[in-house]
């Protein structure tokens, strides 16, 4: 790695997802003012909406929709609007 363009605060974070209250720990340089203790070590805290233990995609539970013959849906009712 070049010396001097990596920012100086890459350190172990914890993320945790408020949904389902998940936690995981990862490096990053995120800044944030709350804290949380796991197993005896304090990480930064940062809360996250979603992560990849609740998205409906990477938890199996999503809900295919089929979107196959839109565009054509579309041109047949509203037409090739180039023609003129």
């Amino acid at each position: 790695m070049k010396a001097g363009i990596h920012p100086e605060n890459y350190r172990a974070v914890a993320f945790k997802d408020m949904s389902n209250g998940e936690t995981f720990i990862t490096k990053s340089t995120v800044n944030t003012k709350e804290e949380i203790e796991i197993d005896g070590a304090k990480y930064p805290l940062v809360k996250l909406e979603i992560s990849n233990t609740s998205h409906p995609f990477y938890t199996g539970k999503v809900k295919l929709v089929d979107t196959a013959g839109r565009v054509d849906k579309f041109r047949n009712r509203y037409g090739d609007r180039k023609k003129k």
